[in-house]
């Protein structure tokens, strides 16, 4: 028997309403929220929240020495090219995507929180 139920992942960030609306875009979500507090809710699926973290540093990847990824969201898609296109038009940044040949690519977020698009 579970002893809780997972209520939302939140991210710290330096602009929640800013890092929501990224998210908001390639999810298919609808934000709502205050400054300091922002979930974007996703039709059928888990909401994500972000909240405002004064002097935020944002992970390194792949560098475990100092500011490590801490975690990362997978983001299955279907078309990894048209995916990646439109990411990168809304402000994310690749981390690890030359290889092709793989089933996932890595990013940041406008944030700097890493992300992975993977097949399905």
């Amino acid at each position: 028997m579970a002893l809780a139920k997972l209520g939302v992942v939140v991210l710290d960030c330096p602009d929640p309403r800013a890092l929501a609306g990224f998210y908001a875009e390639v999810l298919g979500g609808t934000v709502e929220g205050d400054d300091d507090w922002v979930d974007v809710k996703v039709p059928g699926g888990q909401s994500l929240a972000f909240q405002s973290a004064p002097g935020f540093v944002a992970p390194e990847w792949p560098r475990a020495e100092r500011n490590s990824q801490q975690f990362h969201l997978d983001l299955t898609v279907e078309d990894m090219d048209a995916a990646e296109k439109e990411v990168l038009a809304l402000g994310a940044r690749p981390l690890d995507a030359e290889d092709r040949s793989r089933g996932w690519r890595v990013y940041a977020d406008p944030a700097g929180h890493p992300f992975c698009l993977c097949a399905c």
